[in-house]
């Protein structure tokens, strides 16, 4: 992160804080896109419901029966759209809920990622949030169910674990709104840069990946102009992830690219070959 203060280091801070309107189902227009991730049972609806007013709109991911909860709020001025994406334990999982997930974090790009874990399973949560942080550089973590942490004698750090992640964590117990204030003004701050992430990285220190990782994303480039998350795409094309081969070498990846991002308000990527050739080497 930024040597900048994380707004939510202090419960002191004089620093201004904004005021969070819940918006409900009033989506028309919207400055940032929120992604709410996080693994089963880790209290990420009621996250969901504390910041838009209990309401949502449903509808159906593109091209699935799986449904789709967006709400919205408004914070500093600012208009926020929140989807909220199936439960998930890892974004390499084949599951059709857990295939949406990762399609939206990958081909949807919203301005921040927030990642709710349980406090109280750090070691089984922490897997999805690395696998987050491998693909996007705009996230926060919110350590939920800090009452229950307690409760059952518990000690978390946040400031640790914001440094060793490279992104904001806020300890938060949805249900009572504790950590709620905390938490909209990290999603504020990253969302328009007040804060920059650093990310963990997991390291790449298989000899000779590099070269063949290179040549893997620039063939995906020339196949799928303005293709996000390229390099991610490359990695599970050089593991034999089969579902991901499929959609590169149908062409089907094209059309995921522009309905993501006509969820998350971006434009249409740059017209994708009907069939691509496979890349895989």
């Amino acid at each position: 992160m930024s040597s900048a203060c994380p707004p939510s280091a202090c419960d002191t801070c004089q620093a201004s804080r904004g005021h969070l309107e819940k918006l409900g189902l009033r989506l028309e227009k919207w400055d940032h896109v929120v992604a709410l991730a996080g693994n089963p049972n880790t209290g990420k609806s009621t996250v969901f419901n504390r910041l838009t007013g209990l309401r949502q709109h449903t509808g159906n991911w593109p091209g699935k029966t799986i449904a789709r909860a967006e709400g919205g709020f408004a914070y500093s001025g600012r208009r926020y759209k929140i989807v909220d994406l199936p439960g998930t334990y890892s974004l390499r999982s084949a599951s059709p809920d857990e295939t949406v997930a990762r399609e939206f974090l990958l081909f949807g790009r919203p301005d921040v990622t927030v990642i709710v874990a349980d406090a109280n399973a750090l070691e089984r949560n922490l897997n999805l949030a690395l696998q987050v942080l491998q693909i996007t550089e705009r996230a926060v973590l919110c350590l939920n169910l800090m009452d229950e942490a307690r409760a059952n004698g518990l000690l978390v750090d946040p400031r640790g674990l914001a440094s060793d992640l490279g992104i904001p964590v806020v300890p938060c117990a949805a249900r009572s709104g504790e950590g709620v204030d905390a938490l909209l003004r990290e999603i504020d701050a990253v969302a328009t840069g007040a804060v920059k992430c650093r990310p963990y990285k997991l390291a790449l220190d298989v000899p000779g990946l590099r070269e063949t990782l290179d040549d893997v994303v620039r063939r995906l480039r020339e196949a799928f102009p303005g293709l996000p998350n390229a390099e991610w795409i490359a990695l599970r094309l050089i593991e034999g992830d089969r579902a991901i081969a499929d959609l590169v070498s149908s062409g089907e990846i094209g059309r995921l690219m522009d309905d993501h991002a006509a969820l998350a308000g971006r434009s249409p990527s740059a017209p994708a070959a009907a069939a691509a050739a496979p890349v895989a080497p």
